[in-house]
C-alpha cells in the first residue's frame, strides 16, 4: 500500500506553516522528515493521519490495506500515551475493542506483538512500574497491534536518554527485518534518521517546503557503528539545515 501526498498547504490564520509538498512512500519504505524547529513536521503527520485537514492538496492511500489490517494507519507518539490505570496488557489490548475480534483472536495478537516488543514478561505491570524504554515498547506494540499498513512515527524516541534510544533503535530495525512496515518518521535528530530511514525528506524552514530529499542504499541492519558512508550523509544533513535552523532557533525565541 503506498501513500501519496500531492501539493499539500496549510497555514494556521495568516500564518503558512507548509507548502506544495509532493511525496510517494512506496509499501515498506521508511521516510524521515527532518528539518529546522517549526517547519511543519509533526503537522504534516497530522495532515497524513487524517487529524486535520489540508488548506489544499490531498492525501491519498494508493491499493488495498492487506486482509489482516485492522486499521490503515496507526500513530506512534512521543509521550508514549498510555493509561495510567491499564496493565501493559490492557494497554495494547485497547486498540483492539473496537474490532470485531473474539477474545482468542485478541489475545492470539496481544501476546504476538508483546513477545516482538520483549514484553511478555511484564504484561501484567502498570506504565508506572516501567522506564521509559519500555513505555515506548508499549506503545508500539501497541501499534502493531492492529497491524497498519502504515505507521506514523511522531519523535518516539525524543524522550529518551541516548543509551535507551540506542537500544529502541535496534528493536524497531529488528521489527522492520523481520516483517517489514511502511513508516513515516518524524524526527530533529540526524542520527536516527541516518540510522532508520531509506529516504531522508528536508524540510525548509516555514513555510515547510521539500528542499532535498536524499536517499540511502544501505539496509538498515548494516548501520550500526562507526560508517564513514553515514557520517557523511549526517554531515551533507546539517550542512542543508544549519543556516535554516539557527534562524528558526532565533524567531522562536523572540516569539
Amino acid at each position: 500500500m503506498d501513500l501519496q501526498l500531492n501539493n499539500i498547504t496549510h497555514a494556521y490564520g495568516d500564518m503558512a506553516v507548509l507548502e506544495d509538498i509532493n511525496l510517494t512512500i512506496g509499501g515498506g519504505e521508511i521516510v524521515c522528515i527532518v528539518g529546522p524547529s517549526g517547519c511543519g513536521k509533526s503537522t504534516l503527520l497530522r495532515l497524513i493521519g487524517g487529524l486535520e485537514r489540508p488548506g489544499s492538496g490531498e492525501v491519498l492511500l494508493l491499493g488495498q490495506p492487506p486482509k489482516s489490517s485492522l486499521n490503515p494507519l496507526t500513530y506512534i507518539f512521543q509521550d508514549f500515551a498510555l493509561l495510567p490505570w491499564r496493565t501493559v496488557e490492557g494497554n495494547v489490548s485497547l486498540a483492539l475493542e473496537d474490532h470485531p475480534l473474539s477474545k482468542q483472536e485478541s489475545q492470539e495478537i496481544i501476546n504476538d506483538v508483546l513477545s516482538r516488543t520483549h514484553l511478555s514478561d511484564f504484561k501484567k505491570a502498570l506504565p508506572r512500574q516501567l522506564s521509559g524504554g519500555m513505555k515506548q515498547r508499549v506503545a508500539i506494540a501497541r501499534a502493531l497491534a492492529v497491524r497498519p499498513s502504515v505507521m506514523l512515527m511522531d519523535e518516539p524516541l525524543s524522550a529518551l536518554d541516548s543509551q535507551t534510544r540506542e537500544l529502541l533503535m535496534e528493536d524497531l530495525i529488528d521489527l522492520w527485518t523481520r516483517e517489514s512496515f511502511t513508516a513515516i518518521y518524524v524526527t530533529h535528530n540526524l542520527q536516527e534518521a541516518v540510522r532508520f530511514g531509506h529516504r531522508i525528506v528536508v524540510l525548509s524552514r516555514r513555510p515547510g517546503r521539500v528542499r532535498e530529499i536524499v536517499k540511502i542504499e544501505r539496509e538498515l541492519d548494516d548501520r550500526g557503528g562507526d560508517n564513514a558512508e553515514l557520517d557523511e550523509v549526517q554531515h551533507h544533513l546539517w550542512e542543508l539545515m544549519r543556516d535554516e535552523a539557527r534562524a528558526a532557533d532565533r524567531e522562536l525565541l523572540n516569539g
